[in-house]
């Protein structure tokens, strides 16, 4: 009997997948003993040099196989002092409801030549790839490993991958091996210690592990940084002059240059001057053509943070219906940074599937019939897999309706991606008027193009501006001063935290949506719906508190009509603010509720992974780092105590404003 190849995926749908193209369909299924999920599908397939036409057995796993643990010993809480856990030593071992799976890879691994791994092509599923590895020479150790490198389950691309297998990479796997010994060490001792010390405050702490993850609690601060802006501000009251012309049946707003002053006796004087000198005269007149750009293909953070915004789903939602969406063959992989596309991608290809579609099948063909463009290429390029897009088309109204709305946002942001930029004319007037300028702007649109495929953004055209000549004097219809007050920030949405998540290094575009919702599990935060239908851009600068003139929106991102519910905002419990304020109140030059720290984490697994730094040095400069935040917190645990008291006390006496405690 020839040799087989053995094919590992990471999941079972993608091994169903896989074994279907590659077998064209010809495939015997056999399930295994100890796991109803996971079946062995046996087929012959044609590799090319150096395996040939050979027998093939495809299975998979349920992610990863091993896991890692302190000894028995270390794994009673009061049997040792939780400092200890950051040098004890760590025992891996396959997982109690996995060890029939690692079973039958080594099972399968004896009567194989070469094992082919299939898990997901990123830093998480090399190192799955490596634990597969590792349980199929237990079978065989002399079998030869290779992995396919895939972003997609298309038929053809299956098949490429197959035929041009590419080694494991080490260096990523190190990176991941790194990073589970680090949540493995810093979460057990951090945890311990925050729990053991706050039970001893009151039942509000008994009985309850109040946990620590270095990502989940620079995600928390984001959370309370907000909270405290918001809680602390101070409005303040700013004055404007506002001037207003009629012509042609038309009101003209001039918009004042300074926008706005916080001192009522400069702006009367301004204004007193602007009365005296009666007439205002055009300084500049400005038509140009101005462009609305179509947008940058998918990555993983836009589409969590876009999935919020317009699909008002949370993240992990979102991720988890374009994980589905990609087993089933309709999405390439959603796990990506890369928001350019290869010009070697026939991209026209892509965009013929779609045109069999009733709602944007005219638009595609409208691409095919030459207005296709190349998409803009951004900035980031993980050189693993390409931007987030349609692979095959499905017919939307046979989705469930979560599913339906992501594959239909994942498609429009291609064909958008794909099409011209929307088109305008941008009318400015300016009029000098007393020692003040002030300005009117009219935009007209001319080409939707990309909009018309594209709903979730909207730009229209304004009320066009009559005609005004240079030079020209007139006596505004009428001039008066305004008073207004500046506005607090809103509380902390899923879209900006992600968006403070990416620009801090806090976790990875894989991995955010775990650590928000893990926050939530936790109870150190709750979540409420923001008023309104559209999410305004805010200020994310600064520290705790500050004062009106930093705050307030800027503008913001229209919401497509129909897309219903509202933004969800976060407001830390009073256990999640007495956290944070415990760490930041010890000084700390490193607060364990900033970014700085996991931001560090993250740039030395980069570096692992491009060989500039070993595993070894990485684990060994963190822990030194980690152990000495440890020792002055352990130094200074009065301060977080007492912060726990007096938020609690404060609590009892009655709710604090927008803060909620859940008791267990």
């Amino acid at each position: 009997m020839a040799r087989k190849i053995l094919c590992v995926a990471e999941k079972p749908s993608i091994a169903k997948s896989v074994s279907q193209h590659l077998s064209g369909g010809h495939v015997n299924t056999r399930s295994i003993t100890g796991n109803p999920y996971i079946k062995n599908y046996e087929f012959d397939f044609n590799f090319g040099q150096p395996w040939g036409h050979s027998p093939v057995t495809m299975t998979s796993v349920l992610g990863h196989l091993t896991g890692q643990d302190f000894p028995s010993h270390y794994q009673v809480w009061r049997s040792c002092d939780p400092c200890s856990l950051f040098d004890a030593p760590i025992e891996t071992g396959v997982h109690n409801d996995k060890k029939s799976i690692a079973d039958n890879i080594a099972q399968q691994a004896r009567y194989a030549k070469a094992l082919f791994i299939w898990t997901d092509c990123d830093r998480e599923g090399e190192h799955i790839g490596s634990e597969v590895r590792q349980a199929a020479r237990k079978g065989n150790n002399a079998i030869e490993v290779k992995r396919a490198q895939f972003s997609n389950t298309e038929r053809a691309h299956v098949i490429r991958a197959a035929q041009n297998p590419i080694n494991l990479d080490e260096r990523q796997v190190n990176a991941v091996a790194a990073r589970i010994e680090m949540d493995l060490r810093l979460g057990a001792a951090f945890t311990r210690f925050q729990t053991l010390t706050l039970q001893t405050m009151g039942e509000e702490f008994q009985d309850r592990t109040i946990s620590y993850g270095s990502c989940q609690f620079p995600t928390l601060g984001f959370v309370v940084d907000r909270y405290f802006r918001v809680k602390n501000f101070v409005p303040e009251t700013f004055w404007s002059i506002k001037v207003m012309h009629q012509r042609d049946e038309m009101d003209v707003a001039f918009s004042w240059k300074r926008h706005r002053l916080f001192d009522r006796a400069a702006t009367i004087v301004l204004f007193e001057r602007c009365l005296t000198a009666r007439l205002a005269t055009v300084t500049k007149l400005q038509r140009k053509p101005t462009s609305k750009w179509r947008p940058l293909p998918l990555t993983t953070v836009e589409l969590q943070k876009l999935g919020s915004m317009y699909l008002r789903m949370d993240s992990q939602r979102v991720m988890k219906i374009a994980e589905d969406l990609y087993n089933k063959g309709f999405i390439s992989y959603p796990r990506t940074e890369t928001d350019s596309f290869d010009r070697g991608m026939d991209l026209r290809n892509l965009v013929e599937k779609q045109v069999q579609d009733a709602a944007w099948g005219a638009h595609a063909q409208g691409l095919l019939n030459g207005r296709f463009k190349q998409p803009r290429g951004g900035r980031n390029n993980d050189q693993a897999h390409p931007p987030i897009h349609p692979v095959n088309y499905v017919l939307p109204s046979s989705l469930p309706d979560d599913d339906r709305r992501v594959y239909e946002f994942v498609v429009r942001r291609f064909l958008a991606c794909c099409s011209e930029d929307a088109k305008g004319e941008s009318t400015t007037v300016e009029i000098a008027y007393g020692d003040e300028t002030f300005a009117a702007n009219g935009l007209i649109v001319l080409e939707r193009n990309y909009l018309d495929v594209y709903p979730y953004e909207k730009w229209t055209s304004s009320q066009p501006l009559p005609q005004f000549n240079l030079h020209e004097a007139f006596e505004p219809t009428e001039a008066n001063i305004t008073e207004g007050q500046t506005t607090a920030p809103g509380y902390l949405t899923e879209p900006e935290l992600i968006s403070l998540m990416d620009a801090n290094g806090i976790g990875t575009d894989a991995t955010m949506a775990e650590h928000i919702s893990k926050i939530k599990e936790r109870e150190y935060v709750m979540t409420q719906a923001r008023s309104g239908t559209q999410s305004s851009a805010t200020n994310n600068g600064g520290g705790r508190g500050g004062r009106g003139r930093t705050g307030g929106a800027r503008g913001g991102l229209h919401v497509a009509a129909g897309s219903g519910g509202s933004v969800q905002q976060f407001i830390p419990t009073t256990l999640g603010v007495a956290l944070i304020e415990g760490y930041d109140g010890m000084g700390l030059e490193t607060s364990l509720g900033k970014p700085f720290l996991r931001k560090e984490m993250e740039i030395k697994m980069k570096e692992i992974c491009t060989g500039r730094k070993s595993r070894n040095d990485m684990v060994h400069e963190t822990l030194k780092q980690y152990r000495e935040v440890f020792i002055r917190t352990r130094q200074q645990v009065e301060v977080l105590k007492a912060v726990g008291v007096r938020r609690f006390a404060k609590n009892s006496n009655g709710p604090t404003h927008d803060v909620l405690i859940i008791r267990c």
